[in-house]
C-alpha cells in the first residue's frame, strides 16, 4: 500500500495553523513544482517518513553531496528533500545552531544543510551573524547539478547563500545587503579573519622601515659614514 512520507497537515497549505516563517507556511519557501517532485520522490517516501529533528541527523550525516534537482526529470537530491523535511518540522533555533556546530570536521554536509535552512528561515541579521563565521571553512563539497557533479568549497557555498537569490533549485528571498544593515546600525562592521595577520604584517613593515640596518640616514653603515666624512 502506498503511503505518504508525512501525514502532517504541514504538507497541505489549506487551513495551515502551524508555525509561520515570515507570515507564511514554511513549505511555501520551496516552489510548488519542486515541492511536488520532492513529495513524489522515492527518497522522500522511503527515507523521510516519520523523521523528527533528532532522527533526521541520521539521514543528514549520510549525505555525500549538496544540490537541488538533477537529470532530465529534475529529480530532487536527498539534500533538498531533507531541507524540505526541516521546513515541515521547523525545529527550534538552538537545534539548527547545533546542527551547524556538529558539522565540524566530520559532518560537513550536515553543516551545509543547516546553513541552507538558516538562509531560508532566519531573519537578516541572524543570517549574517550565523553564517559569516563559516566563510573560513574551506572544506570541499560535491555538488550535483543537472548533468553531473562539480566540486566547490564550503566557504563558496556560504558566500552563495549570502549573496545570491537562488541556490539548490530554490528561490531565496531577497536578503538586504550587509552594508545596508550596517548603515542602520543593525550589524557591526565585519572584521576579516585575516585582519589580525594583516595588522601583524603592517607592524613588521613599520618596524623594518625604522630599523637602523635598513640604510636610513641615522642608521647608515660605517663604511658609508666613513666615505661621507672623507668627502
Amino acid at each position: 500500500m502506498t503511503h505518504r512520507a508525512d501525514a502532517s497537515s504541514a504538507l497541505d497549505n489549506r487551513g495551515y495553523a502551524g508555525p509561520l516563517i515570515r507570515g507564511a507556511n514554511p513549505i511555501t519557501l520551496i516552489e510548488t513544482a519542486v515541492r511536488d517532485r520532492i513529495t513524489e520522490s522515492l527518497y522522500w517516501k522511503e527515507q523521510c517518513f516519520g523523521l523528527n529533528a533528532a532522527t533526521l541527523l541520521d539521514r543528514a550525516v549520510d549525505l555525500s553531496y549538496i544540490g537541488g534537482t538533477y537529470g532530465v526529470g529534475m529529480r530532487p537530491t536527498p539534500f533538498l528533500c531533507l531541507a524540505f523535511k526541516l521546513l515541515t518540522l521547523t525545529p527550534e533555533k538552538e537545534i539548527v545552531l547545533e546542527y551547524l556546530n556538529m558539522g565540524g570536521e566530520e559532518w560537513k554536509y550536515l553543516r551545509a544543510l543547516a546553513a541552507f535552512y538558516v538562509r531560508l528561515t532566519f531573519e537578516p541579521v541572524d543570517i549574517y551573524t550565523t553564517l559569516e563565521p563559516f566563510l573560513t571553512d574551506a572544506r570541499k563539497l560535491r555538488r550535483r547539478r543537472k548533468e553531473g557533479y562539480v566540486l566547490m568549497h564550503m566557504d563558496e557555498f556560504i558566500d552563495e547563500l549570502l549573496t545570491k537569490d537562488r541556490s539548490c533549485a530554490t528561490s531565496l528571498w531577497k536578503l538586504p545587503g550587509r552594508q545596508q544593515l550596517e548603515d542602520l546600525d543593525m550589524l557591526e562592521e565585519r572584521v576579516s579573519p585575516l585582519q589580525a595577520e594583516l595588522d601583524e604584517l603592517d607592524e613588521m613593515e613599520q618596524d623594518q622601515d625604522g630599523d637602523p640596518r635598513n640604510g636610513s640616514e641615522s642608521g647608515a653603515s660605517p663604511l658609508v659614514r666613513s666615505s661621507s666624512s672623507e668627502g
